[in-house]
């Protein structure tokens, strides 16, 4: 079907692609700027590596980047954090409907006849100049507790993992939104040229039973440029890095130039900004076949380094692995760096399957910020553990000897940050003596991502995204600093 020429036009210039075509001349410097990154050298000297947005920081931040190890399936506060020697004494009683206050609970425990209280295995003992409890479980964590602020009333309404995980990490409990990485790449950008702004790697425990999803560190509705860059721990760090054979690094320079070009001008006709990403992004890949082969080779680190993280440093894949390139990944400006290590949901066979956990993470997790601080990285590195809730006090099935398992607990449950931003060698916050509601100091996950952000130098209020005429933000219309935990 024939269309006059002016038609065609007047029905391609909608709203959108008159002020995209409007911003062409953006769209060709940033392709210049690719193309021949000298020209820009002058620019970049006064504005940066950042591609971050005008006006941020709003305040001077203590933190330029972070390390969230984060602990998929709901590590137990009561076997590791959180000290309740009132246990001892209540062991084997029904949890009282004084406590409970009709709160309701998962549908893998909502039909047991009765809900005994269990007490943990594990001695705890106090660590460090702050003589904080920490159990017997975690001895590297308590050999560093002086620099780690416990946080012990995290709460959260979410009682099923997925609906959990997504809370915390993007601030909404369905899927959709950008996760505190993309808010970060989005807001501050990247002080590396060559790595992406937002790293995610993940290990598994012996037993790994939770999946985790790629929408998890998603950019949601923000530019996909902002989404995070899985690591692998087999192979290519990063799928089709290597070039394929008989493909040279002069052959693929020559095809990435030529499809800039042509995506420059699919630009111009369409104004779409997920071109110029895709220009970005091809870019990167081809400069991240140099950096992450360096980034991942850890040959030259001492063997000092290599014994602190422990004997699975050398595992690629293992958390004590990515634990350790995390600190390389620090040192070359990676603005966020997310560690997963699933294996945490322990209905049954608790103490056996925690203690392993804590075996593959405790002296990895320690190490880091020892090794951050004798790097001098700690003061303006975020490092923060913990899960998307905690565990019940009341056993999940029956209680056998030195056997338990514990349900999904979001009312209270603990987690520790170290370095930029916080106060180190404190415990903050206090739970009841069944460790089943907060007494004092409650911290929900939306205080607690603005509290993240206040460490960066971002108002949570204002760090935002209009999006389907509404602006977003992670905190959504929630959220309060947690002030006495900010050094």
């Amino acid at each position: 079907m024939f269309m006059d020429p002016i038609r065609e036009n007047e029905l391609l210039l909608t709203r959108r692609h008159f002020f995209g075509r409007m911003a062409t001349g953006i769209g060709v410097a940033a392709l210049g700027s690719l193309l021949n990154p000298a020209l820009f050298e002058a620019l970049a000297d006064e504005t940066g590596k950042s591609k971050g947005l005008l006006g941020l920081p709003h305040f001077t931040p203590k933190a330029r980047r972070v390390i969230y190890l984060f602990m998929a399936g709901g590590p137990s506060q009561m076997e590791l954090l959180d000290y309740k020697p009132s246990l001892e004494k209540l062991h084997e009683t029904e949890l009282p409907d004084s406590i409970r206050m009709g709160q309701r609970i998962t549908t893998m425990t909502s039909g047991q006849k009765s809900l005994p209280v269990v007490k943990s295995i594990y001695k705890f003992r106090q660590y460090g100049k702050s003589g904080a409890w920490v159990s017997e479980l975690l001895p590297h964590i308590g050999g560093i507790v002086d620099e780690v602020c416990v946080v012990k009333t995290v709460n959260t309404e979410a009682i099923n993992h997925d609906p959990a995980i997504t809370f915390i990490q993007t601030g909404f409990q369905q899927p959709g939104r950008p996760c505190m990485g993309a808010w970060l790449s989005y807001g501050l950008g990247s002080a590396n040229q060559n790595l992406p702004a937002f790293i995610v790697m993940i290990s598994n425990g012996k037993e790994s039973d939770q999946p985790l999803y790629t929408r998890l560190w998603s950019a949601g509705f923000l530019p996909s440029e902002y989404q995070g860059v899985q690591f692998r721990g087999k192979g290519d760090p990063v799928l089709y890095l290597s070039n394929p054979p008989g493909i040279s690094a002069e052959t693929r320079r020559r095809m990435l130039d030529g499809l800039a070009r042509l995506n420059a001008k699919r630009y111009q006709a369409f104004a779409d900004p997920e071109i110029n990403t895709r220009i970005a992004q091809y870019e990167m890949a081809y400069r991240m076949q140099t950096s992450v082969p360096e980034l991942t080779d850890i040959s030259r680190e001492s063997e000092s380094v290599l014994e602190m993280y422990g004997p699975d440093v050398k595992k690629p894949g293992s958390f004590a692995y990515n634990c350790l390139l995390a600190r390389r990944m620090a040192e070359r400006g990676v603005r966020f760096i997310q560690l997963y290590h699933r294996g945490w949901d322990q209905h049954g066979n608790l103490p056996k399957r925690i203690k392993e956990q804590c075996e593959d993470t405790d002296q990895p997790s320690a190490a880091l910020v020892k090794d951050l601080k004798q790097r001098g990285l700690l003061d303006d590195t975020l490092v923060i553990w913990g899960g998307e809730f905690g565990r019940t006090v009341y056993c999940q099935g029956k209680i056998e000897k030195d056997n338990y398992g514990r349900d999904h607990h979001g009312r209270c449950y603990s987690i520790w940050m170290a370095g930029g931003g916080v106060k180190p060698g404190i415990s903050y916050g206090r739970t009841d003596d069944y460790c089943y509601n907060v007494v004092e100091n409650p911290v929900h996950i939306h205080d607690l991502n603005a509290t993240i952000l206040r460490c960066l130098g971002i108002d949570h209020e204002k760090l935002t995204y209009r999006f389907q005429g509404r602006d977003f933000r992670i905190t959504d219309i929630h959220g309060e600093v947690v002030k006495d935990i900010l050094a």
